[in-house]
């Protein structure tokens, strides 16, 4: 048994592949905030990828954690000198693991702000990246605009702060770099949400506007915010993947990560300092990101959503569970078909009918073991951006919303915080308690969880919604989730 680190790295068995670079050799040129599963299974991989061709070697990436729970992070990071084991589940069983080097640093920034400004106001960091989840961006649901009720946010806008948000430590490092007079870093937004890019600037700017109007202008002017689309099935790591690389590979991690086969990365090509080679190992560089970006969220991520809430009503707690069940796979593909689809672009060089049962078999990768809480978590940052789109674009064309109205149905539902066996829900969100609320008058008052305009705008308006949705909210409370669908099949 080897735990990770320097120093044992070379001593793993050849079944575990490691950095065959010299990771001393590395130089911090990406700083990003939000090193969770998903960033090491992807953005990591990419550079990881290119330093093993040799290349890159000054792009390594220092990690910053901004929230409480990121302390965990920080202390695995220095136990493994930032080390940590990217494992790829096959449908068949088969995994592959390999050990990911391009991390050279870790800041947790309670500890020392002071350090993380120092880092992002170095000339040597040329990209600031960011998972920092839907939620961090700080949008108004319904209005698009800066939402500044958060307390970190508010805290940050007191004159003189020591920046505790992300966006507090981005606009006072580009602060720092404009005074003295360094060309700022690229911010670059891997997040689910469409148009990250243009979502990122636009919050920034207005975050900037409220604390020194020259220096909003000046990152209006100068900053690029390049649009990307990410994509890569990445669960939380459980205890048993812990296990597993211990007792197959030989391999102790503190915090190893586990992720699908499939991976994509389509970039806008929009960098002002430079930029890691991305295309030499797979990433799709592109003029415009849109349809890509739309494609993904309207099909793979609102499809998420159409299967988590019903399925996990229904009994299923895995994602391979419901999507090996033709029910539901059934339902999944006429969403797509029948209500995603029709309101994408064309998406060049994608085959959409190929692309979406390809959806279905990752999804039924029964190695991955996706939870259904993962995907039913933080809704009110999901469902209004992935799925009422669809919903608002279906109306304005006259076409249908049946399953997508379901999908909000049974997000109602779910939110009662009780199953259809009478089992407790943990209903994991951080509107929480207005949600459960609200939902615990689903019977007397259907239409209440849909009324919260900050969520759903004017749709509770709109009468083909209304009716959809109340008549899909009363067949779940009467035949439940399976029998529902059932009913609509037949």
């Amino acid at each position: 048994m080897h735990k990770l680190s320097s120093a044992s790295v070379g001593s793993l068995g050849e079944q575990v592949g490691v950095p065959a670079y010299d990771r001393t050799a590395v130089r911090p040129g990406i700083v990003h905030f939000g090193v969770g599963g998903f960033h090491r299974a992807h953005q990591a991989m990419y550079l990881d990828k290119l330093m093993n061709d040799g290349k890159a070697l000054d792009w390594g990436i220092c990690g910053i954690g901004v929230l409480p729970q990121d302390r965990r992070m920080a202390d695995v990071m220095a136990a493994q000198d930032c080390l940590y084991t990217l494992v790829v589940k096959y449908p068949d069983g088969t995994l592959e693991p390999r050990v990911i080097g391009s991390i050279v640093d870790y800041l947790f920034a309670p500890d020392d702000p002071e350090a993380v400004l120092a880092r992002m106001a170095d000339p040597a960091t040329r990209i600031v990246s960011l998972t920092i989840t839907e939620g961090g961006y700080h949008v108004h649901q319904v209005t698009g605009e800066l939402d500044t009720s958060d307390e970190a946010l508010a805290a940050d806008l007191q004159p003189g702060a020591t920046p505790v948000s992300v966006f507090g430590f981005v606009v006072e490092a580009l602060a720092r770099r404009r005074a003295a007079g360094i060309a700022p870093f690229t911010v670059m937004s891997c997040d689910n949400i469409p148009g990250n890019g243009h979502v990122a600037r636009k919050m920034l700017i207005s975050f900037a506007q409220l604390k020194d109007a020259a220096l909003a202008d000046w990152i209006e002017r100068e900053v690029p915010f390049p649009n990307c689309m990410v994509d890569r099935i990445t669960p939380v790591t459980t205890d048993g993947d812990k296990e597993a690389l211990a007792s197959r590979f030989g391999v102790e991690d503190g915090w190893p990560v586990v992720c699908e086969p499939f991976t994509q990365w389509v970039l806008e090509d929009d960098f002002g300092a430079g930029r890691p080679q991305y295309e030499d190992v797979g990433v799709q560089l592109v003029e415009d990101v849109e349809p890509y970006e739309l494609m993904k969220l309207r099909l793979l991520n609102a499809s998420h959503q159409a299967l988590c809430y019903l399925g996990y009503l229904a009994g299923y707690r895995y994602a391979h569970e419901v999507c090996q069940d033709k029910l539901f796979v059934d339902f999944l593909l006429g969403y797509m078909d029948e209500e995603g689809t029709p309101t994408l672009p064309p998406v060049p060089g994608v085959d959409l009918d190929r692309y979406k049962h390809q959806l279905i078999e990752r999804f039924a990768n029964p190695e991955v073991r996706d939870t259904l809480a993962r995907l039913c978590a933080e809704s009110s940052d999901r469902i209004p951006k992935w799925l009422l789109p669809v919903v608002r674009e279906q109306l304005a064309a006259g076409r249908g919303i049946e399953r997508a109205a379901l999908v909000v149905a049974s997000w109602a539902r779910y939110a009662e915080g009780v199953d259809e066996q009478g089992e407790p829900i943990e209903v994991v969100d951080r509107l929480r308690d207005k949600l459960v609320e609200r939902a615990q008058h689903n019977r007397d008052a259907p239409l209440l969880f849909v009324s919260d305009r900050d969520l759903f705008g004017d749709l509770v308006e709109d009468e083909r919604f209304v009716q959809a949705y109340t008549s899909a909210l009363a067949s779940l409370h009467e035949l439940g989730a399976r029998a529902t669908l059932e009913a609509r099949a037949g």
